[in-house]
C-alpha cells in the first residue's frame, strides 16, 4: 500500500510517499481501505520524533483517525462486512492506504455525511466528549470555557456543549475565528491578543466563574484558568501547546475545591477505547444524523501534499479540521 512516510525526524519536508507492507488484521479486526485521515497536533510532534505511538504502530506513519470502506474482516468479526462505510480513532497508521482496526473501535459513518467529513470526526469529537462529559461531568445548563475555539477540539467541544444547553466562553487569536465559532454555539468570544480571558469571565459571570475549563494550552494558561473557575470547578487538560511544566500554588486549588484532570486517548488500552467508542456511538452519533452537531472541515489536501498540509497546520490559519485524502 502507499503511505506518507516520515523519512527522518524534522520539518514538513521529511515526508515521502512510499510503498510499505499492508497491515495484517487479526481475527477480531477489520481491514479498511482508507479514504481519508485528518491532521492533529500529535502528528506534528510525531513527525519531529517527539511522540511515539503505542505498541504495534509505526513511528514513521502517522494518522490518528480515518474514514474508509471495509475491505475484509477477521473470522471473529460479527458487526461489520466488506463494503461498510466506517470511521475510527487510531493509534497510528492513518497516513497509510489501509489499516487494521479492532471491530469494537469502528463506528458507522452517518448516512448524511461523506467520507471526507467523517475523517474529521473521531479524534476531536471523541476527545471533546471524553473531556467534557466523562472527565468533567459537564451538566445541562452549566458554563464552560473552551480554549482554541477554532481548533478541531474547540469546534467539537463548542457544539457538544451547546447541545447540552451550556453557556460557552471561548478563546481564539482572531475575531474572524470567534465569529465563526459563534455560529457553532459560542456565547462569549475572547480574543486573547486583546483581553485577559480570566477578567472577561469574571466580568460576564459576576465573579462566579465557570463550572468547567477545557484546556489545550497547559502551563501558560494555568493561573488564568484557575482564576476563571468557580467554586468546585473542574478543569481538563488535553494538550500542552503552551508548555507542560509549572510551579503550582496548591492553595488556589484547595480554596475553591477544584478538580483538575489530565487525559489522553492514544495510550489507553483497547477495552477503555472500545467502551468510549460505544458510548459515543449511542449518545453522540445520532446528533450528527439530525445535524445538531456537524464536522467542521477547513481544507482537504491530497496525500501527495502532506507536507503542505503540515505547514498549513503549523500556520494556525485553519478553522476546524485539515483532511488528508488518499487517492482522488
Amino acid at each position: 500500500m502507499q503511505a506518507a512516510v516520515i523519512t527522518e525526524p524534522g520539518g514538513p519536508e521529511v515526508f515521502a510517499i512510499q510503498e510499505i507492507p499492508d497491515p495484517v488484521p487479526g481475527p477480531e479486526d477489520a481491514l479498511v481501505a482508507v479514504h481519508a485521515t485528518a491532521l492533529n497536533r500529535a502528528d506534528l510532534l510525531q513527525r519531529m520524533g517527539r511522540y511515539s505511538g503505542p505498541p504495534g504502530t509505526r513511528d514513521d506513519v502517522g494518522g490518528l483517525e480515518m474514514s474508509g470502506i471495509v475491505e475484509a474482516v477477521g473470522d471473529r468479526v460479527t458487526a461489520w462486512k466488506p463494503g461498510d462505510r466506517v470511521m475510527a480513532l487510531l493509534g497510528g497508521g492513518g497516513y497509510g492506504g489501509k489499516v487494521a482496526v479492532h471491530e469494537r473501535l469502528l463506528m458507522p459513518v452517518p448516512p448524511n455525511l461523506d467520507l471526507d467529513e467523517a475523517a474529521s470526526i473521531p479524534e476531536v469529537f471523541l476527545t471533546a466528549y471524553d473531556a467534557l462529559f466523562a472527565q468533567c461531568e459537564l451538566a445541562i445548563g452549566e458554563s464552560v470555557l473552551i480554549h482554541a475555539a477554532g481548533s478541531g477540539v474547540g469546534t467539537a467541544g463548542i457544539q457538544l456543549a451547546a447541545a447540552q444547553g451550556c453557556r460557552i466562553f471561548g478563546t481564539a487569536g482572531s475575531d474572524e475565528k470567534l465569529e465563526r465559532a459563534a455560529e457553532l454555539g459560542l456565547n462569549v468570544g475572547i480574543n486573547y491578543h486583546e483581553a485577559d480571558f480570566a477578567d472577561v469571565v469574571a466580568e460576564r459571570t459576576g465573579g462566579a466563574g465557570v463550572h468547567v475549563v477545557l484546556d489545550v494550552i497547559g502551563a501558560s494558561y494555568w493561573e488564568q484558568n484557575l482564576r476563571s473557575l468557580g467554586v468546585r470547578g473542574r478543569m481538563v487538560i488535553v494538550g500542552v501547546m503552551g508548555g507542560g511544566k509549572l510551579e503550582v500554588n496548591l492553595g488556589a486549588l484547595m480554596g475553591k475545591r477544584l478538580r483538575v484532570h489530565g487525559t489522553v486517548l492514544r495510550a489507553r488500552p483497547l477495552e477503555e477505547k472500545a467502551a468510549l467508542t460505544q458510548q459515543f456511538v449511542s449518545r453522540i452519533l445520532p446528533l450528527f444524523q439530525n445535524e445538531t452537531v456537524s464536522p467542521v472541515v477547513d481544507r482537504i489536501f491530497p496525500l501527495s501534499e502532506v507536507s503542505d498540509a503540515h505547514r498549513y497546520m503549523e500556520s494556525n490559519a485553519n478553522f476546524g479540521k485539515i483532511v488528508l485524502r488518499h487517492g482522488s
